[in-house]
């Protein structure tokens, strides 16, 4: 089955349901991430480093229950969408949604070598942790927490140091190095931290966990297309996550699942959680490999715009 979805800007981003399960909608997300708040808490500005200007206050006009949004990447159920003969589609979803330009990809399928033989993929956004080495090195508080737990940066203040680049241990920054390959409309966007459009040139770029359309009651883009409904999110302080079709109690799912996080070593305290496999529960075979490269869909582009290899 599929279905559009919409963040409310025009853009949209297919959501091919491989399963042909029904999925959860707008109302039934909204009374999940939002309806069980009984008391209201003044959220306060975003906390910048020692001796850094102020961050921005990106979360100081939200009222309401404070959220600590997670996510969590079934890769039972993750192929590299081989099974349909495409480009993994969270990646074009988020490339389409936030009109990313090439060649980021703010969540990256990679294919990782498996013990023994064969191969899985591994989407991997922005890992959201929770002790930021990003944040901590920023020296004008470009990049910022806030209290959500959301990792968000302020491209009309990033000077371009590209500091919080080489601190990430997940390589999951880019840098817009000339005129960012957009499409015209993109330019036509009122500019947030919490969705990063339009781009600027000599700024740095990421995933940003669209905590502004879980707020609305809409999964991400990514979690949206899933053919595979590989890709659960949810609040840790409600406990739940859903990918669409499913609510799970998202405690009970993660132990249940042995899911881990990557680099846990590192005491990041990543936001992203991983259930082992290599997209058995959809038919992938571990010795089947290789998947269809990631495209950028704009026929049109803004002049003077250039890519560069990353």
């Amino acid at each position: 089955m599929a279905q559009r979805a919409s963040d409310g800007s025009g853009r949209s981003a297919d959501a091919a349901g491989a399963t042909g399960r029904r999925r959860l909608g707008r109302r039934s997300l909204l009374a999940i991430f939002a309806a069980t708040a009984a008391a209201t808490i003044p959220i306060a500005g975003a906390v910048a480093s020692a001796g850094a200007p102020a961050a921005p206050a990106i979360a100081a006009k939200q009222v309401g229950r404070l959220r600590r949004w997670a996510m969590v990447i079934d890769l039972r159920r993750c192929d590299g969408c081989q099974s349909i003969g495409k480009p993994p589609q969270c990646t074009r979803a988020c490339i389409e949604g936030h009109y990313a330009p090439e060649p980021m990809e703010w969540i990256e399928v990679y294919e990782a070598p498996l013990a023994g033989a064969g191969t899985q993929f591994v989407p991997t956004p922005c890992m959201q942790c929770q002790n930021p080495p990003c944040v901590n090195v920023c020296p004008v508080a470009a990049t910022f927490s806030t209290p959500e737990g959301t990792v968000l940066i302020d491209q009309q203040r990033c000077i371009g140091c590209r500091i919080c680049m080489e601190a990430c241990p997940y390589d999951r920054r880019f840098f817009n190095w000339g005129t960012p390959s957009l499409p015209p409309e993109a330019l036509f966007l009122e500019y947030s931290a919490e969705h990063q459009s339009p781009a600027y040139r000599g700024t740095v770029m990421k995933c940003d966990f669209c905590p502004d359309m879980a707020r609305a009651g809409r999964l991400p883009y990514c979690a949206q297309a899933c053919p595979n409904d590989a890709i659960y999110y949810g609040d840790l302080e409600e406990d739940l996550a859903t990918n669409g079709v499913e609510v799970v109690k998202l405690s009970r799912f993660l132990s249940e699942n042995a899911a881990y996080r990557l680099k846990e070593d590192l005491g990041t305290e990543p936001r992203v959680h991983y259930v082992p496999g290599h997209g058995q529960l959809v038919g992938r075979k571990p010795t089947r490999t290789g998947r269809k490269p990631t495209q950028w869909p704009w026929q049109r582009r803004i002049e003077g715009a250039t890519t560069w290899k990353r």
